[in-house]
């Protein structure tokens, strides 16, 4: 298959992943929630060949709570992990509707988000997540600066282009992913410094492209790289190019759907100088890829969140006071065994973890590293029921109800 091939198969792809969960979100799918913790479920429960669900307690210096964890054997060829997604960035669903929807026996919450803007009165929350994104092979997103990020503050020596990913060997690692982009032109090259991201770093250009869906781009001149709540930027400029020809320009960023083989060009500062020296009719090629510090595989699946242990250790500074529900990916025997990790919300357990005693779990668990993903009423983790055709969800999400979220681990198991 053609590289063109696999991106057409993606996108295609993406748009049926996002036509089935349009149609099911008047459906009830909140049926699904509280199907456990309940009285008779076995100790380990086999999912499929290779996947194991498992419900216990933990006893945290804030009290009792309750965990579940999906224990994933890549050694079997049959198994793989990659991203729930709803069929765009810039675009929310339930966990369990995004399992269903692409066919996956287990999963989890994935990256922390852009869920709200009340410091940008007028701006649109994008929905979108902090860091970068992979699935099946294809490059979604790059992070947004460390200082745009939503979510907890992150311990030392950590940043949003943190990942846990999964490579082209089936060996689940952490890395970082950075941006690696330019925009070529007659006149010479300029930097990309953002990919289908919800903030871009003050005097660059970013591009968008039909993977971050329909939101609007205002959001991405909003903020600083060292303030996210900073006013938006003035001086903006937007140009749309469509097979390597720009077709048109604006003043301020725009929103609707992006067509395939387009990609609209934002700029903030000086990054919008440099747009406005472009041209109807100028000759425009956009490259873009994700490069990693630690992997010389390609990576099939990545995602965003920030490393809890490294080799077996916690990184210095990990806080041991503030419990929550939290949700935590742990990688064991050299990267070919994967622990999904999600506590229960449910008022008796809601009290959580710390950071650090999450680590400390993680790793009596049998990980050597692990990654922690968000929390709070986003923590939801599914599985299948031996038999069953649909997932449900395992822990009780502590709002009550599945929270949208924009991705996800999911874990698929070939007949």
């Amino acid at each position: 298959m053609t590289l063109r091939q696999k991106r057409f198969a993606a996108g295609r792809s993406s748009r049926t992943v996002l036509a089935f969960l349009t149609a099911l979100s008047a459906s009830a799918g909140a049926a699904l929630v509280g199907a456990a913790p309940a009285d008779g479920v076995p100790a380990v429960t086999t999912i499929a060949r290779g996947v194991t669900y498992r419900q216990f307690d933990i006893r945290g210096t804030k009290g009792l709570t309750h965990a579940h964890l999906v224990t994933v054997d890549l050694r079997d060829t049959h198994v793989r992990l990659d991203l729930l997604y709803p069929g765009a960035v810039a675009a929310r669903a339930a966990v369990s509707r995004l399992a269903d929807a692409q066919g996956a026996v287990a999963g989890v919450n994935g990256d922390f988000f852009d869920i709200s803007e009340a410091q940008h009165p007028g701006v649109e929350a994008t929905g979108s997540t902090d860091g970068p994104a992979i699935v099946s092979g294809h490059v979604l997103k790059a992070a947004v600066p460390d200082g745009q990020r939503f979510g907890p503050a992150l311990p030392p020596g950590t940043g949003t282009e943190d990942v846990l990913g999964v490579g082209a060997d089936r060996r689940a690692r952490l890395d970082r992913l950075a941006l690696a982009g330019a925009v070529s032109t007659p006149a010479g090259r300029m930097p990309l410094d953002g990919l289908n991201q919800f903030a871009l770093p003050v005097n660059s250009v970013g591009a968008f492209t039909a993977d971050w869906g329909g939101v609007s781009r205002v959001r991405a001149t909003c903020g600083t790289d060292t303030d996210r709540a900073a006013a938006c930027s003035t001086d903006t400029y937007e140009v749309t190019v469509r097979h390597d020809r720009v077709v048109s320009t604006s003043g301020v960023p725009g929103a609707g759907t992006i067509a395939a083989g387009t990609t609209v060009l934002v700029g903030r500062e000086a990054g919008a100088d440099r747009l406005r020296r472009l041209v109807k009719g100028e000759r425009v090629k956009v490259s873009h890829r994700l490069v990693a510090a630690a992997s010389g595989t390609p990576y099939r699946f990545a995602l965003g969140g920030y490393p809890v242990l490294r080799g077996g250790q916690p990184p210095a500074g990990l806080d041991d006071t503030a419990a929550a529900v939290r949700t935590a990916v742990g990688i064991a025997d050299g990267g070919r065994r994967v622990l999904l990790f999600a506590l229960d919300g449910t008022p008796r357990y809601r009290k959580g973890l710390t950071i650090a005693e999450v680590a400390a779990e993680m790793r009596a668990l049998g990980s050597v590293d692990a990654f922690s993903l968000d929390g709070g009423g986003s923590s939801t983790l599914v599985a299948r029921a031996p038999g069953a055709s649909g997932v449900s969800v395992r822990n009780h999400p502590s709002g009550g109800a599945e929270r949208p979220v924009p991705d996800g681990i999911g874990v698929f198991v070939r007949p």
